[in-house]
């Protein structure tokens, strides 16, 4: 096989200094984020080469490498975005508070539904915004590709894979959720939120 081009670079995150997500398994969880980036380039690489004359809906190269590229972009993106809003020791201030307390009822209520619905799903927990709707909605994904909202912008990316909490917690992973809470960074998903509103106008 032809050799690999590094087309796609990794991001670098802060890995120390967590409540409750140590550095080693935040350590293993990044180096399963840089997995995702080889295999991205691999896929990359072998399409440039890749007969799209032989394309077939049951099986040909073509498709298992373009469903191979949404899952392993899917989960670049996400595991940047989690890494993106993790930052020790902030407390929850701003628009998302109003909307979250708008929205839910109060920031506590939004809280706890988020909680549960990341022991409900298998991969991601996401608070959105629907830009149709105009509202925050909190999305289940059981894999990278699937189940995400057509035209909505990710808030707030939770990752419930196993591997996330599995060094520190165990199976335990309503008290992962906890520390993942304490450690949000809110002035990111503040921007974000700024970001999604500015779309809107």
């Amino acid at each position: 096989m032809e050799p690999i081009e590094k087309i796609f670079k990794p991001k670098s995150y802060n890995l120390q200094g967590y409540q409750g997500l140590s550095e080693y398994q935040l350590t293993e969880h990044y180096t399963l984020y840089l997995g995702y980036v080889n295999k991205y380039n691999e896929i990359l690489t072998r399409l440039k080469n890749t007969d799209f004359a032989a394309a077939n809906q049951t099986y040909s190269d073509l498709r298992a490498l373009k469903i191979g590229e949404n899952f392993a972009l899917n989960g670049i993106k996400l595991h940047e975005a989690y890494f993106e809003n993790l930052c020790p020791q902030q407390f929850v201030s701003g628009k998302i508070l109003e909307m979250t307390t708008n929205t839910f009822g109060s920031y506590e209520n939004f809280k706890y539904q988020f909680s549960q619905c990341g022991i409900a799903a298998r991969g991601w927990t996401i608070l959105s915004y629907d830009l149709e709707q105009r509202k925050l909605l909190i999305n289940c994904l059981d894999a990278h590709d699937q189940g995400y909202l057509v035209n909505s912008y990710p808030l707030l990316v939770m990752d419930v894979y196993e591997h996330a909490y599995l060094i520190d917690y165990g199976v335990k992973r309503a008290i992962y959720i906890e520390a993942f809470f304490q450690n949000i960074a809110w002035n990111i998903v503040n921007l974000r939120l700024e970001q999604a509103l500015a779309i809107n106008k």
